[in-house]
This record gives structure tokens, sequence and C-alpha cells, in this order.
């Protein structure tokens, strides 16, 4: 049995200004997504973006387009960073009153690889103990009007639905403190 649409189909990773007007100006791929979803192929259309620039880029690409969906990084670390914070929570306010869905990502990175062997199939060094990912999963899901997007490894993706489905409240910040400290994690993305 064959797939005939797709229900979210994203422009990947928009927030170099250049590639972003490519993407979205005449003869880019957005008009392609809008063919796509006219002729039935997929439902949604939407923008997701790494880096410290996601959330204005997405603020941006909103007013040029009404995107079903955005998707950005957040965990305690990120917004740490005050610009990313205030980014963050203008693009939230923002997908709050247009009906845009904000996906989140990165819920549990510990922060950048270093030198030694890598023990996960992300990127990123994840957190990798269930209280560690416990945490941070209810940290995200504690902010209103976001979703929790799963993990990019499949030794960690039960751990981060199990985390998920006991969510009961948002740790304090005094937990989330201890927990950057206890595991020495850093920002993923730097200026």
């Amino acid at each position: 049995m064959g797939v005939d649409h797709v229900d979210l189909i994203q422009l990947h990773n928009l927030v170099h200004p250049g590639e972003w007007e490519t993407a979205l100006g005449a003869g880019g791929a957005l008009e392609a997504l809008v063919a796509a979803r006219d002729e039935g192929l997929a439902r949604f259309i939407g923008v997701t973006g790494h880096g410290l620039t996601a959330p204005w880029m997405h603020a941006r690409a909103l007013e040029r387009f009404p995107f079903d969906s955005v998707l950005a990084p957040y965990n305690a670390v990120a917004v740490q960073s005050q610009q990313y914070a205030a980014d963050f929570e203008a693009l939230a306010a923002l997908c709050a009153e247009r009906g845009v869905a904000l996906q989140t990502i990165k819920a549990i990175t510990a922060g950048p690889w270093g030198s030694g062997p890598r023990s996960a199939g992300t990127w990123y060094e994840p957190l990798t103990a269930a209280a560690d990912i416990e945490f941070a999963a209810h940290w995200v899901l504690g902010r209103d009007g976001v979703f929790l997007n799963s993990v990019g490894d499949r030794t960690l993706l039960p751990l981060l639905l199990d985390a998920a489905a006991r969510y009961e409240r948002r740790p304090d910040d005094a937990t989330m403190a201890g927990l950057i400290e206890r595991r020495q994690m850093t920002p993923l993305f730097v200026s």
C-alpha cells in the first residue's frame, strides 16, 4: 500500500537570509510546496530552523506566508541566552495568535559532542539517563503552546516517550540549574 499524501511537508533549516529569500521567493521551494498542498499531496506546510536565529527567522517567515507550523530548538540551556529567550517568546506569541503549531527540538541536548566516543545516533551529545531526560522533557512540556518532538536516536526514544507519558508539571528553575550544572550542559548553538 502506497502513501498518497503526507500530513506535513517542511522547508528545512531556513535560517540563512540568502537561502530564505531563495526558498520563499518567486520560483522557490515554497511555491512547490503550495502546489503539492493544492494537489492534495500534503495537508500542511511548515518551516524548520536550527541555531540561534531560528525563532527570529520563523517570525519573519510568518509575516511572508501563513505557515501551519514552525520548528525550533527549545531547552533550558538555550533560553539562558536572553536574546534567544526573547525571540522564542515572541515567536510563541505569534504562533498562538495565528494558530500555528510550534514544534520544539533538542529538548534533551547536553551540548556539542566533545572529542570522546559518541554513544548515540544524534549529531549532538544527548542526555542519556532516564531521570535527566525526564527533567528536560518535562521542562519543555511545561511551556504552554509547544509540541515536544522526538529524539533521533532509537535507544533514547523510549526514554523520552516514557518521560512524556508521565508528565505532571514543569521542574522549577533550581532543579533545572542543578541538572545543567551536574551534567555540565552547554549551548548547542553559539553566536
